[in-house]
């Protein structure tokens, strides 16, 4: 644990002094990193965006600004929770209309001296893999200093290599208070945790976090041999070159069918996806598409995951080690039945 605990101090973005808690699932991390920001600044409230993802516990669930298939049926959920709106270009949502949106709750719902945290993901997850512009990660970065909030950079599924970097905030070049892991940290094995600045982290009473199986053995020792993995193998380039072959078949594919593949989004290495739509139309989701696709895919052998609040993105999340020849099968049925489904 403690060696553990030393690793991801090292990698997490910041250079000062930096402390790590574990727990074992994401939804975990999330919410003990609200704790944690509550007791240090002394104020109730939070703020996450739109189309966001933090877990399904009912105060994570609360976060999440997807309803189907999450939230649907569950509510109610926890007060104090806020939601703004996401930028997204391809949608037509500026970093200047989501920062308007996000004023406009600091003179509508709640005032900034109120709010313990902000949480956002460096790549909108399952709200359809949006990278978050740099813009708005550093305008953020500015409005939490300016008004003492905690900013909690959401790194469950974005970190560890998978983005090409240890932690995908650092495309950004942002420092966050306080990071969220969990998924990619022990390939497969339930650990997860909080990492972020010392100060911050001690602010809980002791006893204040923790659980039974937090920093479970069996899973810092499967984390300390996924950070060997990814230095030995060096992952951190190889999950540059998944994006780049991704990216170049998916070009191919849009110039065969460009009425159907709308938008491509691999510059963030291997945290890939393709947006179906209607006639190129971006306010034409292409459910129906995405759907039939999944099915004819699997039909095939090869296993595809949707997502996105409309329900037509595909996520492409290799594994790290997946070799070119094997991409390249997968890609192939892909575009076989996408061909199919479209003639």
């Amino acid at each position: 644990m403690v060696e553990l605990a030393e690793r991801l101090t090292d990698v997490a973005p910041g250079d000062g002094p930096k402390k790590a808690a574990f727990v074992t699932t994401g939804a975990e991390a999330v919410e003990n990193a609200v704790k944690i920001a509550r007791a240090h600044t002394g104020r109730r409230g939070v703020i996450a965006f739109n189309g966001s993802f933090h877990g399904r516990t009912m105060f994570a669930l609360g976060l999440t600004g997807k309803i189907t298939p999450y939230k649907n049926l569950f509510g109610p959920f926890p007060g104090e929770i806020y939601h703004a709106p996401f930028p997204i270009e391809y949608h037509g949502i500026s970093v200047e209309d989501a920062l308007a949106g996000l004023n406009n709750l600091f003179f509508a719902d709640i005032a900034p001296t109120d709010v313990a945290a902000i949480i956002v993901e460096p790549v909108l997850g399952e709200g359809g893999y949006y990278p978050t512009p740099t813009e708005f990660l550093k305008a953020l970065r500015a409005i939490c200093d300016e008004h003492g909030i905690v900013l909690i950079d959401d790194e469950i599924q974005a970190g560890f290599a998978r983005c090409g970097k240890w932690f995908c905030i650092e495309y950004a070049d942002v420092e966050p208070d306080l990071v969220t892991f969990a998924k990619g940290v022990a390939g497969g094995f339930p650990i997860a945790g909080v990492v972020g600045k010392a100060e911050i982290m001690d602010a809980p009473l002791l006893g204040g976090l923790g659980g039974t199986y937090a920093a479970s053995p069996l899973g810092c020792v499967a984390a300390l041999e996924v950070f060997d993995i990814i230095e030995e193998e060096n992952l951190l380039e190889r999950s540059l070159q998944i994006g780049e072959l991704f990216g170049l078949r998916f070009r191919e594919m849009q110039e065969k069918f460009p009425g159907v593949i709308g938008d491509i989004r691999t510059d963030r290495g291997a945290m890939i996806a393709i947006e179906l739509v209607k006639d190129g139309d971006a306010n034409q989701p292409n459910q129906d598409l995405t759907g039939k696709l999944l099915g004819a895919a699997s039909k095939k052998g090869l296993l595809l995951l949707a997502c996105g609040v409309r329900g037509n993105v595909i996520r492409f999340v290799p594994a790290l080690t997946i070799s070119d020849e094997l991409a390249n099968e997968g890609l192939d049925i892909f575009a076989e039945c996408l061909a199919e489904l479209t003639s």
